[in-house]
């Protein structure tokens, strides 16, 4: 019997490409990276995402990529530009729930095979030096509350990487050499979370 060979898109901005290093540090090369370990056929993953990209950059994005129609496995994690560029959370989540749901739709309409990432905190980093870190802080919890309220009500699985991202405030090494994305060892905990959360839906 040949066995099933699994589809996975990966939908964002620089967290999902991994901005700054190498592409098999990107936490969607590493999540496939464990699952074959683990003895899964997997494709590599298909990713639409691009540096500074916000919801509605994301939407044209996936509008003007010709896709498959559907896939196994599908993430979306989006958001830190709107909140860079100071865009309302009302906006986003509005955005974000069109997002969510197109996201849904390439899953085969099977929303236990779709997994949100929560938002970094990108205020820890150096990159944020002379800001207002906690102002940063306050304006991403709001936006992970939001994302988060959205997932829930479509029932997505969610991942909170969020707390992990601000153990780099006192970890570099979390951190890319761009002193603002995360490195490769950060991505890894993200990989090791979302592959855990695949696995248990390939074998419930």
């Amino acid at each position: 019997m040949l066995s099933h060979s699994y589809t996975y898109l990966a939908l964002g901005d620089s967290y999902t490409i991994g901005e700054g290093v190498p592409v098999a540090e990107n936490f969607p090369y590493q999540t496939i990276q464990l699952l074959r370990k683990s003895g899964h056929d997997f494709h590599a993953a298909e990713i639409v995402a691009k540096t500074g990209w916000t919801t509605d950059e994301l939407q044209k994005g996936i509008d003007t990529t010709l896709l498959k129609k559907q896939y196994d496995m599908v993430t979306l994690l989006i958001g830190v530009n709107n909140q860079y560029r100071g865009r309302s959370v009302q906006d986003y989540a509005g955005e974000f729930e069109s997002l969510l749901k197109q996201a849904i739709n390439y899953a085969g309409d099977n929303p236990a095979h779709v997994f949100v990432l929560s938002i970094p905190d990108w205020g820890v980093t150096p990159f944020a030096e002379g800001r207002d870190r906690q102002l940063i802080a306050d304006e991403i919890d709001q936006y992970n509350a939001a994302n988060k309220t959205v997932a829930e009500k479509y029932l997505v699985h969610y991942i909170d990487i969020t707390p992990g991202t601000r153990e780099a405030l006192h970890n570099r090494t979390l951190l890319a050499a761009d002193n603002l994305h995360p490195s490769g060892k950060e991505y890894s905990f993200w990989a090791r979370l979302l592959a855990a959360g695949i696995e248990a839906e390939l074998h419930p």
